[in-house]
């Protein structure tokens, strides 16, 4: 078997190692989409908005989960701990934290990202950016924007004051791999891709810093 060929099956070997190995960390991709219209700019939420009326339910809850469920009574214990809490607030944050954790992923700047994810996390994404650079593999991605964003569970305990909540994603991107000679040997830059993430993201509400960690992935 000549030189040429041997090096192409060992490319295409790393890259299919590769892909499974960011399906596991970071969701599925599927099918191409064009890129989603920019949205109007959205004015701010006034947390008015979410006042709750004596005896009725909490809309800033019960917009995102069902009335009387376990996740509605979580993010309830949450409020009571932390007034100054949102649900739709901690949403838009998720919303613009996802574009910039993927996008520090894919490009491997993990410094930038760190403080947001947790130690477990953190290690696991570190694992795969030292893994691609050691193979010579670059990444080159855009971001296209969250197609979809729901809230798909919420705990809270009480005796840690620990908050978890799980956060649901559709989000739409362009990749390619590249090797390096600079040849891209997965994905295409003109075609966007519809990626399904879930992200779980945990605040000790008793404390004074606001910020969330990422503190598990899947699909």
């Amino acid at each position: 078997m000549n030189s040429p060929i041997l090096q192409l099956l060992v490319l295409a070997g790393i890259a299919v190692f590769l892909i499974l190995r960011l399906r596991s960390v970071l969701g599925t991709r599927e099918g191409f989409e064009k890129p989603p219209a920019p949205m109007a700019g959205a004015e701010k939420t006034s947390r008015r908005d979410f006042e709750v009326i004596e005896g009725g339910p909490d809309r800033d809850i019960t917009d995102h989960v069902a009335d009387g469920s376990p996740a509605a009574d979580a993010l309830a214990r949450m409020k009571r701990v932390d007034g100054s809490f949102s649900v739709s607030e901690f949403l838009q944050g998720a919303r613009g934290a996802y574009e910039m954790i993927l996008m520090g992923f894919e490009r491997g700047d993990m410094a930038e990202i760190k403080p947001f994810l947790s130690d477990e996390v953190y290690e696991t994404f570190a694992e795969v950016v030292e893994a691609r650079t050691a193979q010579g593999l670059t990444i080159e991605a855009e971001f296209a924007g969250v197609r979809e964003l729901s809230l798909a569970d919420a705990t809270f305990d009480d005796e840690n004051t620990l908050a978890e909540i799980t956060v649901r994603y559709v989000g739409e991107l362009s990749s390619v791999v590249r090797n390096r000679a600079g040849d891209i040997i997965e994905g295409s830059a003109t075609q966007v891709k519809r990626q399904n993430d879930t992200w779980t993201f945990a605040r000790d509400m008793g404390n004074d810093d606001p910020n969330w960690q990422l503190v598990a992935t899947g699909e």
